[in-house]
């Protein structure tokens, strides 16, 4: 008479390549790994940093992701004006938390920065404080700031937050995200570094370091003193 119970065998248990994993049990395990370290590799590494200033990317953050990484505007591209037409006829404009366009046209003569941003965009908070600096720092050499809010609920709360930090440059609320797509932005915050004639000169996936971004600007604002001194008139003959 057998003795057969359910469940149990006589033969000898199987192994795997190592102890008890089999070789496809192995492999998972390795793929996910892989996976793991080059999602970290992305998460670390500052987006846009191929043919960026030196020391222009703050090494110490990274930027929001919110979408999925597009090639938008180059350098040497005519930035986009502020406004766009719609399907419907009408034409979607910028507007500052004070109700008045913000058009890159009478802008133009100034280098102009462009920054998308959220308040609840925590490198873009990290950043806040720098971009204060360098609008004071350059607003009487010819520096214009001009503050993109997106994703935010309302008006109201982006200027509790530009008042909680006396905020002193133009901040336009995209709440329809028109101008948001236009630009191509997929990572908060993002930079457009304009020149004087509305040419795209920087563009920075990422929160700026406050060095760097100076150095960008200095390089851009027209050099002080540079004008030609009015020639003397002839002295006249004895």
């Amino acid at each position: 008479m057998t003795d057969e119970r359910p469940g149990f065998s006589h033969q000898p248990p199987k192994h795997g390549l190592i102890g008890p994993f089999s070789g496809r049990q192995l492999g998972l395990a390795l793929g996910a790994v892989v996976i793991a370290a080059v999602l970290l590799v992305v998460v670390t590494t500052p987006l846009g940093t191929t043919g960026l200033t030196p020391g222009l990317i703050d090494p110490r953050a990274t930027p929001f992701v919110i979408g999925e990484a597009t090639e938008g505007l180059q350098a040497g591209a005519l930035a986009p004006e502020l406004a766009v037409d719609l399907p419907d006829g009408t034409t979607y404009q910028l507007h500052d938390l004070d109700g008045n366009p913000v058009r890159l046209d009478e802008l133009r003569g100034k280098v102009v920065w462009l920054n998308f941003w959220a308040s609840w965009c925590p490198p873009c908070q990290q950043e806040t404080p720098i971009l204060r600096e360098l609008s004071e720092r350059y607003r009487d050499r010819g520096l214009e700031i001009v503050g993109v809010s997106v994703q935010e609920t309302s008006p109201d709360d982006v200027e509790a937050y530009a008042e909680r930090y006396d905020l002193p440059y133009t901040i336009g609320f995209d709440g329809s995200g028109h101008i948001f797509h236009t630009y191509k932005v997929y990572a908060l915050p993002t930079q457009f570094f304009l020149d004087t004639d509305g040419v795209v000169r920087q563009v920075v996936n990422g929160p700026v370091d406050e060095a760097g971004a100076a150095a960008l600007i200095e390089s851009m604002l027209p050099s002080i003193g540079t004008s030609a001194a009015p020639s003397a008139s002839p002295s006249s003959a004895p």
